[in-house]
């Protein structure tokens, strides 16, 4: 039987911000700013959800998943749409039950094989798997086969994030392992990173912006010593920051792409402004 593919990924991955040229559907997590429900870009973008907290730093801010019933309502449209078979790629589920959602909608949908892959990531690392898919089905890969690529494919990941207060981060219940970091909260700049299973973790407790800033190019440039690979750099209101990141890392490695991309308002929720990441994928 001839296959056809369909792709559904998480807004946190960024792909409203990138052209991707295959029709992929969004799965759209929801933030709630000052009481009021967003749906993420599509009721507000990276730039104006930066700009309102910056403004109002003591804005309530939290998330919320998609509806389990909203996803399987994906799945179904894509089902009459004629896809056979349906890869769903999620934000990792150590920073959202989004993952496990998911999954409980595969049982609400007849007649369609629905695969759903954790990224075990968050915005580029999500998005990195979800052009690996786009390129596999244009290859005329099978759905299985894809699968099983794609989880080979997230553990060439790795992200660092440079966060300027835990504040956000301690305040949604994202953060892993945060403890030793709780005492001092309001004096370093913690360089955090995401681990193989997904958890968000500290890597070093460190006490300046500026040094922070040093350390986590010095760790990226070290890591991808002699190694060929793309690097990422997401941001959130220091547009102007990334970019000095991405000619510094340049500067050093000129062989390399970098992409850089705005951290959607739903991860930024979670992150808050000020954040910088940036993370590299090895390639084969």
């Amino acid at each position: 039987m001839v296959e056809k593919i369909g792709l559904v990924a998480c807004s946190t991955s960024g792909i409203d911000y990138v052209n991707i040229n295959y029709p992929v559907e969004v799965i759209r997590q929801i933030l709630n700013l000052d009481g009021q429900e967003y749906q993420d870009f599509i009721d507000l973008k990276a730039q104006d959800f930066y700009d309102r907290v910056v403004a109002n730093p003591d804005i309530a801010i939290s998330t919320a998943q998609t509806a389990t019933g909203k996803i399987a309502d994906v799945y179904e449209k894509m089902k009459n749409e004629g896809y056979t078979h349906i890869i769903v790629i999620t934000i990792s589920s150590r920073l959202s039950g989004t993952f496990q959602g998911a999954i409980l909608a595969k049982s609400l949908v007849e007649g369609v094989n629905v695969y759903v892959i954790d990224s075990r990531r968050v915005a580029y690392g999500e998005l990195y798997l979800i052009r690996e898919a786009v390129r596999l089905i244009k290859e005329g890969v099978k759905a299985r086969d894809i699968i099983d690529q794609l989880e080979k494919t997230r553990d060439s990941i790795s992200t660092y994030v440079l966060v300027d207060t835990l504040k956000y981060l301690v305040k949604n219940g994202r953060l892993s392992a945060a403890s030793g970091f709780l005492g001092t909260l309001l004096k370093i700049k913690p360089l955090l990173h995401i681990q193989s299973d997904g958890a968000l973790v500290p890597f070093e407790k460190i006490r300046t912006t500026s040094k922070a800033q040093s350390r986590l190019l010095e760790v990226v440039l070290e890591d991808i010593k002699d190694k060929k690979v793309n690097v990422f750099i997401a941001y959130t209101n220091n547009l102007d920051k990334a970019e000095m990141f991405k000619q510094l890392i340049l500067a050093e490695r000129p062989d390399v792409t970098v992409e850089v991309l705005p951290l959607t308002p739903v991860v930024g929720a979670h992150a808050g402004p000020g954040t910088l990441s940036v993370g590299y994928v090895v390639l084969k």
